[in-house]
């Protein structure tokens, strides 16, 4: 178990609480995809060793990667893991005791792919489901097993979408099963949750389609439904942004307008937090002078709604004035692969090393070998 961090007025470093949770510091790992879980989405003990190095090396809270909730449509990659069987739970048990024994908190990303599945060979009869029939632009991932462009998915019918919600409330209760401290459920990036949001992907003339206060409906319904169908002191996150993985220049044509709506109906719904991720997370989002993402979130959100914000923030200057600006709590992307004991090291007041995608996503985005340990880690010095 790891040495709980000191550094006297730095405000990363201050205790807090999400929910029920006690957290010793302010920084969190953020959702980061991998393709290392079996065939049939069991986690396994690479991954729980994978997680549990993050928690040694300070961070008081982790966000898996993207984990399938149902055997329908929501799974996008092979070698994705899944939260749908029970030996899907028993799998994740593993990584959430080495987590917990090494200090650190642990949520499960949920997420079902949508429009946006890679795992699909191009070779094969494809089927996907959307809001609506709209083609996501560019092609698939091959880092992920994605080749060629994506399909053209069908219009989700009320009956796809509550297979879908029903996915995502039976998955959460089996990640509370599974011992994970709550889930984070994936609303960013164009994801099928992200899809309902954006104006391009969601083309719909029904409840769920037209104006923000229809778009996040489906959203909306979703979190409400797991908010209760887990136990009272269970979190439940909702992760969002305006970029797709298809069109990261993508935004919301209404502006701060859509982020007020969105963001005190999700909340309401019942978020205990808003994961905010964009590429500047302290840049200014709404115009030249507006409010970045995770300000807008900070803003309107209901009482009670932690607000944790993602996106270059992996030097310790940014991540103090994401939290200077008003969110809660911060996760780290890359800079943690880089650092998987950032915190420790920030405390310390070492030097950090520099990402580099070639030496750890690439080709495939497996887990290596050197990524099992804080001091097997190639950045480490």
């Amino acid at each position: 178990m790891r040495v709980g961090l000191v550094a006297r007025g730095n405000v990363l470093f201050d205790s807090t609480s999400l929910g029920e949770l006690e957290l010793d510091n302010r920084v969190g790992l953020a959702p980061m995809t991998r393709v290392s879980a079996t065939e049939d989405g069991r986690a396994t003990e690479r991954m729980a060793r994978y997680y549990a190095k993050f928690a040694e090396g300070g961070f008081s809270f982790l966000v898996t990667e993207g984990v399938y909730t149902d055997d329908a449509y929501s799974k996008g990659y092979r070698k994705q893991p899944g939260l749908v069987t029970d030996d899907h739970v028993d799998a994740w048990t593993g990584v959430t005791d080495a987590v917990h024994d090494e200090g650190g908190a642990i949520f499960a990303q949920l997420m079902h792919s949508g429009a946006q599945n890679q795992g699909i060979p191009s070779a094969a009869e494809q089927h996907t489901i959307a809001p609506s029939p709209v083609q996501p632009e560019g092609v698939k991932n091959e880092a992920y097993g994605g080749d060629g462009g994506y399909p053209k998915p069908k219009q989700a019918t009320k009956a796809d979408l509550e297979t879908a919600r029903e996915g995502f409330v039976a998955s959460a209760t089996n990640a509370a099963d599974a011992g994970f401290d709550g889930v984070e459920l994936h609303a960013a990036n164009g994801y099928l949750l992200n899809e309902f949001l954006s104006t391009k992907m969601n083309k719909r003339d029904d409840e769920y389609g037209g104006g923000p206060e229809n778009r996040v409906r489906y959203p909306a319904e979703v979190v409400s439904a797991v908010a209760d169908a887990v136990p009272e002191d269970f979190v439940v996150g909702v992760r969002v942004s305006q970029s797709m993985v298809t069109d990261y220049g993508y935004v919301w044509p209404e502006g701060e307008e859509a982020a007020a709506v969105f963001f005190e109906a999700l909340s309401d719904a019942g978020a205990d937090y808003v994961h905010t991720t964009e590429r500047y997370a302290t840049e200014p989002t709404f115009g030249e002078d507006g409010p970045s993402l995770a300000e807008a979130a900070v803003e309107y959100v209901t009482d009670g709604t932690v607000v944790i914000a993602n996106g270059s923030l992996g030097t310790p200057e940014a991540a103090r004035q994401v939290l200077e600006d008003g969110a809660d709590l911060l996760t780290l992307g890359t800079s943690a692969l880089a650092n998987p004991d950032w915190p420790t090291r920030v405390a310390a007041d070492e030097a950090l090393a520099e990402f580099d995608r070639s030496t750890l996503l690439e080709p495939k985005a497996t887990i290596g070998d050197e990524e099992l340990s804080v001091d097997a880690s190639p950045f480490h010095d």
